[in-house]
């Protein structure tokens, strides 16, 4: 991957950015940037309804995003969609016509996933990176807080408010007076009233802001004198009294002030205040770095085989105290049959091979609650908890390929009937069946093939004989297919 462009795509609440990097000795160098103001979140209805007015903006933006990246490889390229897409209802039909505009896949992150994203953006951007930092991304309808050392996070957190979702809330028509600037900013301290007391705890050495609105606050007090350097408690509290006193944003009369930025500033202004006040502080420095880094970096690491997911997939593993050797007898013969079948899974870093073993190593988390009905409690710890380096679209694969690993398969009912998943499916259905006594002897050979409506499992006539239990489950699995119209034939060889 030297030498190489990679791209990343971020669908904030606010902006739309696309940043371009070459890739030099495991470094990113940044080559090319666009950023188009799309104010999503301002077209989120009070029922979190995405209108077809703010689509329509995004879809221009990515439009021209995708002129940019004519020509990229698919696997160069990662799209990331933060917290309006993460609150619209109506989110998933937006998201379709934005691929087809854009030309690639665009991945819903949870707010933890894009705290972490955040601050690997950061830390790669920092001089000093050994320094515990407290990171602070103040975005357009979500902030996010992070303690970080060395680029590994401590702390992370992502809080719903944002500076487009303030301004509209609290400043319609970008009108500013004293109470609506107070009733802004203690609603904002109580948001962050719930991590107070555990980032104290934690301590850092320095603060850090990023992305658009510090960077906008920034200018504004350095260019009109109000900091020396950075943002300030006393530059905030000057910005704060002078935009009062103009009554909005507009009015202001202050160098730095770009018109992109006069709508939101307000919002964004309050709740950078909010922070200043309940974390006690007093001076924060500007990165560079922001979200559209992180992913580049991200990209990056799943390439070098450090993959943020396999790390989390060991660490849930450890916390739900999966029994590793049966993970492991699963995983081998899920991956052997799928092979069998699609022999693209043979190759390196392939994707449906991957999350094959992911959900065999991760199919019985669910036993930590309850051993009755484990696979439902396993698929649901996987569709809403919070794993870093998965999507939420990567999650909910991973959720169906476990909930649909035993039981009945009519559950599965609302998968394409085409859908590649059906494979993985049934690789990881056999493979659970195969290993039921949960011992160290290895599993009766199968050749697997697919047929028009579903698969054929030749085994030993002998084999079949001598493992009546295993004889038995075969059959009922024909049965389940059956009932999705599928197709599970078993033939015993002489």
């Amino acid at each position: 991957m030297n030498n190489r462009l990679a791209a990343a795509v971020d669908l904030g609440s606010n902006s739309f950015r696309l940043q371009v990097g070459r890739i030099v000795d495991n470094q990113i160098y940044p080559l090319d940037g666009l950023k188009e103001t799309v104010r999503l979140a301002a077209g989120l209805t009070p029922d979190r309804i995405l209108d077809s007015a703010a689509q329509q903006r995004g879809l221009a933006a990515l439009s021209i995003f995708a002129e940019r990246l004519r020509g990229f490889d698919p696997t160069a390229v990662r799209s990331v969609a933060t917290n309006t897409l993460r609150v619209a209802k109506n989110a998933r039909e937006f998201l379709l016509k934005a691929e087809e505009t854009l030309g690639f896949p665009i991945e819903v992150i949870s707010g933890r996933e894009e705290a972490r994203l955040i601050y690997l953006g950061v830390a790669h951007a920092l001089p000093n990176p050994r320094q515990k930092q407290l990171v602070v991304d103040i975005g357009g309808g979500s902030t996010e807080l992070i303690i970080g050392q060395n680029i590994e996070p401590i702390q992370l957190e992502s809080l719903y408010m944002g500076c487009v979702s303030y301004s509209l809330r609290f400043f319609p028509g970008g009108r500013v007076d004293k109470q609506a600037f107070r009733e802004a900013e203690l609603a904002a301290r109580r948001e962050l009233q719930s991590i107070v007391h555990a980032y104290r705890e934690t301590g850092w050495d320095e603060v850090i802001g990023s992305s658009g609105t510090a960077r906008a606050i920034m200018d504004v007090l350095e260019q009109n004198g109000l900091s020396a350097q950075g943002i300030t408690h006393e530059g905030l509290h000057k910005l704060s009294s002078e935009l009062i006193r103009a009554g909005s944003a507009s009015r202001m009369r202050l160098q730095g002030l770009r018109a992109d930025r006069l709508p939101v500033l307000p919002g964004g202004l309050a709740i950078m205040s909010a922070i200043f006040n309940e974390l006690d502080l007093q001076h924060m420095e500007f990165s560079d770095g922001a979200l559209r880094l992180g992913v580049l970096y991200d990209q990056l690491g799943r390439y070098h085989h450090d993959d943020m997911r396999e790390a989390t997939v060991n660490r849930f593993m450890q916390r739900y105290e999966v029994d590793r050797r049966q993970a492991a007898r699963v995983a081998q013969t899920a991956l052997g049959l799928l092979q069998q079948l699609v022999p693209a899974a043979r190759e390196a870093d392939n994707t449906a091979a991957q999350f094959l073993v992911w959900a065999a190593r991760l199919h019985e988390i669910g036993i930590s609650v309850a051993h009755s009905s484990y696979h439902k409690h396993s698929a649901y710890i996987l569709a809403n908890a919070d794993m870093p380096g998965f999507s939420r679209r990567d999650q909910a694969w991973l959720s169906r390929l476990v909930l649909a690993h035993r039981g009945k398969l009519e559950r599965m009912q609302s998968l394409d009937k085409n859908a590649s998943e059906w494979t993985l499916i049934f690789c990881l259905r056999i493979a659970v069946l195969l290993h039921r006594a949960r011992d160290d002897q290895p599993p009766p050979r199968l050749a697997v093939r697919f047929t028009k409506q579903g698969f054929h499992i030749d085994m030993s006539a002998k084999e079949l004989e001598f493992l009546p239990l295993t004889a038995a489950a075969l059959a009922e699995e024909a049965r389940q297919w059956a009932t999705v119209g599928g197709e599970l034939r078993v033939q015993g060889k002489t």
